[in-house]
């Protein structure tokens, strides 16, 4: 159902729109997000989310997809044109095709987690910068992961710029915020062995059986991982570095772990 045309860059829905994009304590206290753009919208409803508000700019969508119209997909929600300059406002990029939506947040704990038999999970430790787990939850996606868990967070998962680099990712792999006491107890339970990647006491990762369940762990790039994982991980792997440098972003290391597990595992060819 589309409402009204707002024009106001003041109007009191649009300076709540803009309140969500900024601060994660709004995003908390209200249970809403913000998703932009018609291919992480369509990746959000198929996954099940609901959507509260969309806002859309006809001469922005018609520049991007050649029609004025929201698609089907989008149509049934309660929805307001907006002005270019209001769209701007409300916008945390560029080039998302001129619709912005208000989501309500689903909250998943580890134990609504539905695990296979041999899993294969991407353990994050205190990562800060949402760009690089949005990535990683594009890494976990490629590989077909089963759930992404984010231990001692530094960054809301409904961070703007988290669903951005992720590109949808956000809604198609099971992601966990929880405590590292709370996944260690998690995987040992369940007889998932843990990978901890660093550099000090470890073993070329291509060497490692990632076959049954498995728990590949990393920690910041600046610090590495602390020393609860150190001592609760069943083997420790690092990937070789044959430059100056000695760690890659956690992204890149991300996708190289994960992709050998699915090697292992003959997900491929």
């Amino acid at each position: 159902m589309v409402g009204m045309v707002i024009s106001s860059q003041q109007n009191e829905r649009i300076k709540k729109m803009v309140a969500l994009q900024k601060k994660s304590a709004e995003r908390r206290e209200r249970g809403l997000f913000i998703v932009e753009g018609l291919r992480e919208l369509g990746h959000c409803v198929e996954a099940g989310y609901v959507l509260q508000t969309v806002f859309y700019c006809p001469s922005i969508l018609e520049h991007s997809t050649g029609s004025p119209s929201l698609p089907t997909f989008l149509s049934g929600c309660e929805c307001y044109e907006v002005t270019p300059e209001v769209y701007d406002k409300m916008a945390y990029r560029g080039g998302t095709e001129g619709v912005i939506a208000a989501v309500k947040s689903r909250t998943l704990g580890l134990e609504d987690l539905r695990l296979p038999e041999h899993p294969l999970l991407a353990v994050l430790e205190s990562v800060e910068k949402p760009g690089n787990l949005g990535a990683v939850l594009r890494s976990a996606d490629a590989a077909h992961a089963d759930a992404v868990i984010v231990c001692d967070p530094l960054t809301d998962l409904y961070n703007p710029n988290l669903i951005r680099s992720s590109i949808g990712a956000i809604f198609s792999v099971p992601c966990v915020a929880c405590t590292s006491s709370e996944c260690i107890t998690f995987l040992k339970e369940r007889g998932i062995q843990i990978l901890t990647a660093q550099l000090q006491d470890s073993h070329l990762y291509y060497d490692t059986d990632m076959r049954r369940g498995t728990a590949i762990v990393m920690g910041t790039e600046s610090t590495g991982l602390t020393d609860v994982w150190r001592q609760a991980a069943d083997a420790h792997i690092r990937i070789p570095m044959l430059g100056r440098l000695d760690s890659l972003n956690v992204s890149v290391s991300a996708a190289i772990l994960l992709f050998e597990a699915v090697r292992q595992r003959n997900l491929i060819f």
